[in-house]
């Protein structure tokens, strides 16, 4: 949809509540608290023009992406001790819980077919899938090309550091701060953020974390793409 884009950015509040400890990523509840992007309406340049006249012009312009949709915000939540009734023994508040926050458009997730992106593999269906051609800049590949993100789990697999293609979103001083990680189950695309704790974020705000999805804006595409979230505390 040519409405959304990385540089719009929808703040998520996510609650988690648990009725068992588990491994495995639960849905978490998703609040839109706003939405904006970046602004278009920048006064247009001009120069006088001269019969006769062969003059050199170094144009610059920002665009919004039309392959991507930003979010950030803060997880908060509960691990409980209960039964299969919700009766609970015991509960823990977590205010600012550590783990990973996870993004798909299928609400049907084989988590335990979990694995890296496979990028020789898997880059050219995705995405065509979402209006990307191969010269794009800000492709699949041309976004997730780093190999540096933390050690992570996901329902009890352990992602070794530096394992899965990942990117780093900005602070508000432009550093990457942020891990985004790819993941798959074999069938759909997982975006992963990794969960920190309060740190700086690119509005200068703290947030636990940021993540970009792939949305399709290209030509005449204003259909919007529909993402479900999970939340693995840890």
């Amino acid at each position: 949809m040519k409405k959304i884009s990385n540089i719009i950015v929808l703040l998520l509040m996510v609650f988690i509540f648990s009725s068992f400890v588990s491994a495995l990523p639960i849905g978490a509840e998703v609040i839109n608290q706003s939405t904006s992007r970046i602004s278009v309406d920048a006064a247009a340049g001009n120069h006088s023009a001269i019969a006769g006249n062969v003059t050199e012009l170094l144009v610059t312009a920002i665009s919004a992406t039309q392959s991507w949709q930003g979010y950030f915000g803060n997880v908060s939540g509960t691990i409980m001790l209960a039964d299969s009734n919700d009766n609970v023994m015991y509960n823990w508040s977590l205010a600012s819980p550590n783990g990973e926050i996870y993004a798909t458009n299928s609400s049907n997730v084989d988590w335990s077919g979990i694995q890296c992106y496979d990028e020789a593999n898997n880059m050219t269906f995705f995405e065509s899938m979402f209006g990307i051609e191969p010269n794009d800049a800000d492709g699949i590949n041309e976004t997730f090309n780093l190999n540096n993100h933390p050690e992570f789990v996901t329902n009890s697999i352990l992602f070794a550091a530096g394992t899965c293609d990942n990117t780093k979103l900005f602070d508000s001083n432009g550093i990457g701060t942020f891990d985004e990680v790819l993941l798959t189950d074999g069938s759909n695309l997982i975006f992963t953020s990794l969960l920190l704790e309060d740190a700086n974020g690119f509005d200068n705000v703290p947030h636990d974390f940021e993540m970009i999805v792939l949305e399709d804006g290209h030509g005449t595409d204003i259909a919007t793409t529909t993402y479900y979230f999970w939340v693995e505390l840890g």
